[in-house]
């Protein structure tokens, strides 16, 4: 085995529920990223006419700080996608604190435990499914706990009126998760790389 397939290997074979520095990094990055998507009007939270009166991309970095970061870099996005979703509530569904943040603590977490499920399988395909499970965790969660708290009629002509949102929400995630999974994994197992370069007196001119 050559040394930079064992060095990934060794990598691959961490902890998932250790916090390295470079899994500090991927959190803090994707935490920023959360941060200024969601501050943004009109990219993180974008207006619709239902009663959570916002679709969300917000969520997609915590999808892919689970999948590439593992389950620690999964909760502490989805925690700051959550409270970002508190600061920024206009409806009184999400400023409320057991909506707007509890059910975002399992997006990366349901990421990260698909994508690990169904990698070895098939690279690509887990990494999409895992955006989808991750978008619906978000969706499903959230309309669950504005049922459970009230917000939200348990009527199924209004249940419909999310339909669109939801279905949108997991295409672009999945579509973000796997391009990001796949760029990520291919600058880390070092497979895009600079051409050598030669010395002087080997140069054909």
């Amino acid at each position: 085995m050559s040394e930079r397939k064992q060095k990934t290997q060794n990598t691959d074979n961490i902890n998932p529920w250790r916090l390295t520095t470079e899994r500090w990094l991927i959190a803090g990055m994707l935490g920023g990223l959360t941060v200024c998507i969601t501050w943004i009007p009109g990219i993180g939270f974008i207006p619709v006419p239902n009663l959570s009166g916002n679709a969300t991309t917000g969520h997609i970095p915590t999808i892919i700080g689970g999948i590439i970061g593992g389950p620690i870099v999964g909760l502490l996005s989805g925690f700051i996608f959550g409270l970002m979703s508190l600061l920024h509530a206009t409806s009184p569904i999400f400023k409320d604190p057991s909506v707007a943040i509890l059910p975002r603590i399992f997006i990366g977490l349901v990421a990260w435990a698909v994508f690990a499920a169904l990698r070895r399988l098939n690279f690509d395909v887990a990494a999409v499914i895992a955006g989808a499970a991750g978008s619906l965790t978000n969706s499903v969660l959230v309309i669950g706990m504005g049922i459970a708290r009230g917000y939200i009629p348990a009527n199924g002509v209004v249940l419909a009126t999310f339909l669109p949102q939801v279905i949108a929400e997991t295409v672009i995630s999945a579509i973000f998760a796997e391009a990001v999974a796949r760029s990520y994994y291919i600058v880390k197992n070092r497979l895009v790389h600079a051409p050598d370069v030669k010395a002087r007196d080997q140069l054909p001119y």
